[in-house]
């Protein structure tokens, strides 16, 4: 189906897999449309309760290629962003599913931008992120400077974006832009377990939370107050909502069916 991309589902895991590892998963025009086209796939599938986002080989993905927009001097950057990666970015803070990033090695520019829009991610002792646009003298774009400075502080999202500073797994589970640090041997495990335990949760009350922290770091507290009496009725008419109150009067786990 795809050429620069691998789509599996299995479990209720739909796992998107960058794959262009000769270029640590580059991204060119292909790669990111079918991204796009991926990402629409799992927003349509019912069945896929969870999403694993991660690259082929020894990266995650180290932004776009440069090699192959060379020679295009009317290439429009505007243009490029409004078509091609921000729709990806769009699609993934609106997707009403949890997106787990498997962060398997080096995300770098817009890959590291898409490493921030996931809502969980998991990492490599080898893994990296590195706002690397400053040494090609751009700015950060596909939201790192929207995602960036609200996970670590304006300061500190000043210094990495303007001395294009390497974070080390560790580092950034430091500074809380990782969940969780393992070894490169248990990266699938560790992901897959956090998968599973997804695949299994009440889908619709997460992808309203997630709706709710989209939406917190704009908006007061009354507003927010109120939309989470919004969202709290809408939660408290679905089915899974229905059997967590039927399983904790049989004192049983719940099985939810993301309904």
């Amino acid at each position: 189906m795809y050429t620069c991309l691998l789509y599996d589902v299995r479990d209720a895991v739909a796992t998107i897999t960058l794959n262009r590892p000769d270029v640590f998963n580059a991204f060119n025009d292909p790669q990111s449309y079918e991204l796009q086209d991926a990402l629409k796939q799992v927003a349509r599938d019912a069945s896929v309760r969870a999403v694993v986002l991660t690259g082929a080989g020894r990266a995650f993905c180290s932004g776009q290629d440069l090699k192959a927009a060379q020679g295009d001097e009317k290439r429009s950057f505007y243009d490029s962003l409004h078509k091609r990666y921000n729709p990806i970015i769009r699609a993934m803070r609106n997707l009403p599913k949890p997106i787990i990033g498997r962060l398997n090695g080096v995300a770098a520019g817009a890959g590291c931008s898409l490493a921030l829009a996931c809502d969980a991610l998991i990492a490599s002792t080898e893994a990296s992120l590195i706002e690397v646009f400053i040494n090609i003298g751009l700015v950060p774009d596909s939201g790192s400077s929207y995602f960036l400075p609200r996970l670590v502080g304006t300061l500190k999202a000043f210094e990495l974006c303007t001395l294009g500073s390497k974070v080390t797994a560790e580092e950034a589970l430091r500074l809380g832009l990782v969940n969780q640090v393992v070894a490169p041997e248990e990266l699938d495990a560790a992901v897959a377990a956090l998968a599973a335990r997804y695949a299994a949760a009440p889908t619709k009350s997460i992808g309203l939370i997630k709706q709710m922290l989209n939406k917190a770091g704009a908006a007061s507290l009354d507003e927010m107050l109120d939309y989470e009496a919004y969202c709290q009725q809408i939660a408290g008419e679905s089915a899974d909502y229905k059997e967590g109150v039927t399983a904790f009067s049989e004192k049983r786990k719940p099985v939810f069916k993301g309904q």
